[in-house]
C-alpha cells in the first residue's frame, strides 16, 4: 500500500514539481496554507509531511508548533520543504522540530526522495 505525504507549499509551481517527483510513489495530499492544511491533516492523517516555511495566512513554524501540540498529530515526521537556505537554517529548522530538511529549488530529485526514504516510518 502507498504511504500518503501531505506537501503543504504556496506555490502552485512548486506543487506541480513535487507532485510530478512523487505521485507515483506516494498517495499526495496538497494544501496551498497553513489553517487549510491543519484541517485537512486532522481528517486524513499523512505518513509525512513536506511543510513549506513562508506560507500565507500562518508561517510553517506555526503550522509545525500546532502539529506537535496536537496529540493525534505530534509524531509526525516533517520535513522542512523551504528556499530559506542560508547557512545554519538547516540547523535552526531541525532544533525547532522539523525532522528533516529540503532546500528549493529542487534542483536533483534524489535529494527529495532520500529526505522522504529516510524518515518515512
Amino acid at each position: 500500500m502507498k504511504k500518503r505525504i501531505a506537501v503543504i507549499e504556496d506555490n502552485a509551481d512548486n506543487r506541480l514539481l513535487v507532485g510530478a517527483i512523487l505521485e507515483d510513489l506516494y498517495l499526495l495530499d496538497e494544501y496551498a496554507s497553513g489553517p487549510e492544511a491543519l484541517a485537512g491533516l486532522a481528517r486524513d492523517r499523512p505518513d509525512l509531511v513536506l511543510l513549506d516555511i513562508s506560507l500565507p495566512e500562518m508561517d510553517g513554524m506555526e503550522v509545525l508548533r500546532r502539529l506537535r501540540a496536537d496529540p493525534a498529530l505530534a509524531s509526525l515526521p516533517v520535513l522542512a520543504l523551504t528556499a530559506h537556505a542560508m547557512r545554519g537554517e538547516r540547523e535552526r529548522f531541525l532544533a525547532c522540530g522539523f525532522n528533516g530538511y529540503v532546500s528549493k529549488p529542487i534542483t536533483d530529485e534524489n535529494i527529495l526522495l532520500a529526505a522522504i526514504r529516510e524518515h518515512l516510518p
